[in-house]
């Protein structure tokens, strides 16, 4: 495999893992990235890069990190956030994926992308939940602003450091199943 085609899948594995902390931000970051020419991609989706979608999106972005700070609102967007990360985990892996047979992308979109996403956002979710129960909801902002940023922050990693984005990627993967082990005795 080229290195080009690596670095692809990693900048898609970034992008996913954060679409599960935030769905639109990543898509936004991956729109801008596409329209600036930093980044390809597949050429099924150069659409991506258009000024409709990057306008479209830009909007879808700045709504949901706006009602990520309206209680109640908050925990409802994340029963709906969950299924659209696994779409917009999907998206951003299938449209970074070139040079690869199309049954190929497909399958690691689905699996790698639409999975690490949607890990992710349950990792979120039950992170709001327990931040709603213990604070009654006061802790919660706290909750949004730190997801935003590891969303920007991922977003940021894959498009520029696709290497490190992965680590981190990683690194928060054990983190969480520690986390799991430890509290779940």
């Amino acid at each position: 495999m080229a290195t080009e085609t690596i670095l692809s899948i990693f900048l898609g594995l970034g992008l996913a893992a954060s679409a599960g902390f935030r769905v639109f931000l990543p898509l936004f970051a991956l729109s801008l990235a596409s329209h600036f020419n930093i980044i390809p991609l597949n050429e099924s989706w150069l659409w991506v890069g258009g000024m409709p979608a990057l306008i479209t999106l830009g909007i879808a972005m700045i709504a949901e990190i706006s009602a990520y700070y309206i209680p109640f609102i908050d925990n409802v967007l994340d029963i709906i956030a969950t299924p659209l990360a696994a779409i917009a985990g999907t998206a951003a892996m299938a449209s970074t994926l070139i040079h690869l047979d199309p049954m190929l992308t497909w399958g690691l979109a689905i699996i790698a992308g639409g999975g690490t996403a949607t890990v992710m956002q349950g990792m979120t979710s039950a992170t709001r939940l327990a931040s709603s129960v213990k604070t009654a909801g006061i802790g919660n902002p706290v909750v949004s602003t730190a997801e935003t940023g590891t969303a920007l922050t991922l977003s940021s990693l894959a498009i520029f450091l696709p290497i490190i984005a992965l680590v981190v990627v990683v690194f928060i993967f054990v983190v969480v199943f520690w986390l799991y082990r430890k509290f779940r005795k």
